[in-house]
């Protein structure tokens, strides 16, 4: 079977909770739970999840050379990432982050050329700026603004950190997703997480009113730690042991997409014809992006 097609549905999976995760953690912060406790929520949760069913995952040594590189990306991709980016939830809106984010793909187009030498061909170029333009119509022209948010300005400028240390972490994880399993790689990588994260964000999460939680957003917080946060990285990591780092970062365009639908669905927004073209632009982006060149022999 080729390996190509269940990396992509991984990929597909990843930005369909990412998508609708913008609506859901906004939902719970900072009424139930503040930003800083809520990472730590979420990768405390992660970490016992990875390591539990790490046992029964293959046994594996980590090489004492790629300890650095398991360092940084955690914290790129369990700190940095989530710690800026659930504080610029709480500050701006989820319709501003989903766009903002699609900044990655462009990010890490130009850091994967200059840190892993990855050729940016011609068709991913194009990929990336007919899926950036479907995103931004999506934003621009078919969804509702956010009221809940105290300072916008501020929260964006956190969305733009979040997208480049995403971004960064996707390359540098990239060669270890091809010599760990992945319950090996993100056990570690999330252990490191905590270690990392608990000095920021253990205030906030002892301050949770635990005892008196309503079911709306203890649904929520699971959301977060098994969706949003075990499952993507876990789909994530799958593909990128198939596809490149930049292929990855593409898929950041489903999310405001998937923004869009739920908000249909729940009747929060209505079909337009403008909706309709710039999700044609999204899916045509990502497919030009993920896209593998094959050779043409004469």
């Amino acid at each position: 079977m080729n390996k190509r097609i269940p990396a992509l549905l991984a990929a597909t999976g990843a930005g369909t909770i990412y998508g609708i995760n913008h609506t859901v953690a906004k939902g719970v912060m900072p009424t139930y739970i503040e930003p800083y406790g809520f990472i730590f929520l979420r990768v405390f949760g992660a970490a016992i999840l990875f390591w539990v069913i790490g046992i029964f995952s293959p046994k594996e040594k980590i090489a004492t050379s790629d300890w650095p590189r398991f360092l940084i990306c955690a914290i790129t991709g369990m700190a940095l990432n989530m710690l800026f980016f659930f504080k610029g939830l709480n500050l701006s809106t989820p319709i501003n982050s989903s766009v903002i984010i699609t900044l990655t793909p462009v990010m890490v187009l130009i850091l994967a050329s200059i840190l892993i030498r990855e050729k940016i061909t011609l068709l991913k170029s194009l990929g990336i700026i007919v899926g950036l333009a479907g995103a931004l119509a999506l934003i621009l022209f078919g969804a509702p603004t956010g009221t809940n948010a105290s300072n916008i300005p501020l929260g964006n400028l956190f969305f733009i950190v979040n997208a480049f240390s995403f971004g960064l972490y996707l390359i540098l994880v990239k060669p270890l997703t091809k010599k760990y399993h992945p319950f090996t790689l993100m056990k570690w990588l999330f252990l490191m997480g905590v270690i990392i994260n608990f000095p920021i964000t253990i205030v906030e999460f002892t301050e949770v009113n635990w005892l008196n939680l309503p079911f709306e957003a203890i649904w929520r917080m699971a959301f977060v730690v098994l969706g949003t946060t075990f499952s993507t990285y876990l789909l994530n990591t799958y593909a990128l042991k198939h596809l490149s780092a930049s292929t990855i970062s593409a898929f950041i365009y489903l999310q405001p997409l998937i923004a869009i639908s739920y908000a249909i669905i729940s009747g929060a927004d209505k079909l337009s014809p403008i909706k309709v073209v710039a999700a044609i632009l999204v899916f045509v982006g990502v497919y030009m992006v993920s896209v593998k060149k094959t050779e043409i022999r004469s």
